[in-house]
């Protein structure tokens, strides 16, 4: 049998999670209020871009967003339904889609980034010093 976590370490879980919580929760707040998509179709339009005019494959955003692919069809339907990727079909997989993002799409996850940069900072750089916060992403670096 295993031991239970010590008090200190149950403190860090739950601080580190209010403190992931609390600072993605600013980030979508502030994506909100600029009425922008949220936080979910940043990370999603900011792959298909980085894959370039060829795309990519559904299972490869699934692989680089770490969803379960339920999440990421959803995720793609409510995307492509704003106009902002194209799914095309995949010459060597008649099931297979290949996915690329719209100049609409590009445009979107252009004036995401401010926003999201903005709140960002205001949830964790401002908090703490330079030497913090890289003391802190070591230490969080750690935990991967």
């Amino acid at each position: 049998m295993s031991m239970p976590p010590s008090p200190e370490t149950q403190a860090v879980w739950t601080t580190l999670i209010q403190a992931a919580d609390g600072a993605r929760n600013q980030v979508e707040s502030a994506l909100a209020d600029a009425s922008l998509p949220p936080l979910s179709w940043y990370d999603a339009l900011l792959e298909i871009e980085r894959a370039g005019p060829t795309g990519l494959r559904a299972y490869e955003l699934k692989d680089r967003l770490l969803m379960p692919q339920y999440g990421t069809s959803r995720l793609l339907a409510r995307i492509e339904g704003a106009g902002l990727i194209l799914r095309k079909a995949c010459n060597d997989d008649a099931r297979g889609q290949i996915i690329t993002l719209t100049e609409k799409g590009a445009e979107t996850r252009r004036r995401m980034w401010p926003v999201y940069a903005n709140a960002m900072e205001s949830a964790i750089g401002s908090k703490l010093k330079p030497v913090q916060l890289g003391r802190l992403n070591r230490l969080l670096g750690k935990l991967l």
